[in-house]
């Protein structure tokens, strides 16, 4: 059902009704004449039937019912015959508004009154059948209006029901979508569980055995073989909290690893035998728990790189704490050159992605003087939806 939009009259209906006018007075000035001729009553009577079009979408009956009075009044005094336009786009109107029972009662009224009204002042050389032909005619344009609103009417609910039913299948898609989204983390959940976790947890269990003999012989106990003990603990730890998220509600929050685990972080990759220097610049802060993350995993996986493919070499980290943003570096003194880049492996597709998940930019590449950078400037004051 059309209901009023605003008080304000459209373009459309301004131009509509002024359009209406102007073919109301020139049909009436070049009709055949009537019983009287034009005067300034006739004049108003055509403006006002199409004037009030204005309004017919904010009070399509009470137009209705005007354009009825106008016209018919006009006709009634016997001015040169116009057509009822008026009237037809009135009945439009109101039927298209859901007014379908009130518009037949109002243009069968209007339409009896003036029938016999015109019927008993007709000219001589009118018969009675001359003015109910005449008044056939017009209930035949006021129906063919009304049944072309029904019409449109109804091909407007249809359409708006093909919409509704589309946005109910979209639904239905992102539903089916997200459970079987859900469906593939527990079994991705449970293929990490069954296999790494039970293998992490072997080498740590080794690890401590191994440790435990060597303290008990009183010989000294490797640094590497430490740093395997704890490296191997953590990884089980994070195995496990990554394993709960992939289980856990995706709106759902995750305590994952951030920077506040970077001391820790440091001290495991110093154990395995790299030097790392930690500087830490700006005022530190509560960083969004996506940006969190994404830091501590970049600091991680280029100190592992580092560890990795760097040789004897040397790491300095730097986080820099800045309006807005988040700066995360991370330089070695390693064998990587500008004329011989490594080639780009999943650790450094995985920092990019995690950097271009929360907005950032990342930049990875030899430094001039020898070894490698990897730049990381996240936003933090505004963090794209996961």
């Amino acid at each position: 059902m059309e209901t009023a939009r605003s008080w304000r009259p459209t373009l459309p209906d301004v131009a509509l009704a002024v359009g209406l006018a102007g073919f109301a007075l020139v049909v009436a000035l070049v009709a055949p004449d009537g019983t009287r001729d034009l005067d300034p009553l006739a004049f108003a009577l055509l403006v006002t039937s199409a004037l009030v079009l204005v309004f017919r979408r904010r009070m399509p009956m009470a137009v209705l019912i005007a354009s009825i009075a106008c016209v018919y009044a006009y006709q009634l005094r016997g001015y040169p015959d116009v057509p009822p336009i008026p009237i037809l786009v009135g009945i439009y109107t109101a039927v298209r508004a859901g007014r379908r029972g009130l518009t037949i009662v109002v243009a069968g009224i209007g339409l009896i009154i003036v029938t016999f009204a015109v019927n008993h002042s007709r000219l001589p050389d009118e018969s009675t059948r001359d003015v109910i032909q005449g008044s056939m005619l017009i209930a035949g344009w006021l129906v063919a209006a009304g049944v072309i609103a029904e019409v449109v009417r109804h091909r407007q609910a249809y359409i708006e029901g093909l919409k509704q039913r589309a946005v109910e299948a979209e639904r239905t898609r992102e539903e089916a979508a997200l459970r079987r989204a859900g469906e593939e983390r527990l079994r991705i959940a449970r293929e990490l569980h069954d296999s790494l976790t039970h293998s992490i947890s072997i080498i740590k269990i080794q690890a401590g055995v191994a440790v435990h003999l060597a303290r008990k012989r009183g010989e000294p106990v490797p640094d590497a073989l430490i740093a395997i003990q704890e490296t191997s603990a953590e990884a089980v730890r994070e195995l496990r909290a990554t394993i709960d998220v992939l289980r856990a509600d995706p709106e759902t929050p995750s305590n994952g690893n951030g920077l506040d685990q970077l001391a820790e972080l440091v001290e495991r990759t110093r154990l395995a035998g790299l030097d790392v220097s930690v500087e830490v610049t700006g005022t530190r802060r509560e960083l969004p728990p996506e940006v969190d993350r994404a830091a501590y995993r970049i600091v991680q996986e280029s100190l592992t790189n580092v560890t990795r493919h760097a040789g004897s070499a040397t790491a300095a980290v730097t986080v820099d704490y800045r309006d807005g943003g988040l700066t995360v570096q991370i330089d070695d003194d390693g064998i990587a050159f500008p004329d011989d880049p490594p080639v780009p492996g999943v650790g450094l597709i995985g920092m990019r992605e995690r950097v271009a998940a929360v907005g950032g930019t990342l930049c990875a590449e030899p430094r001039t003087a020898g070894g490698f950078r990897v730049r990381a400037e996240l936003p933090t004051s505004k963090v794209p939806a996961q």
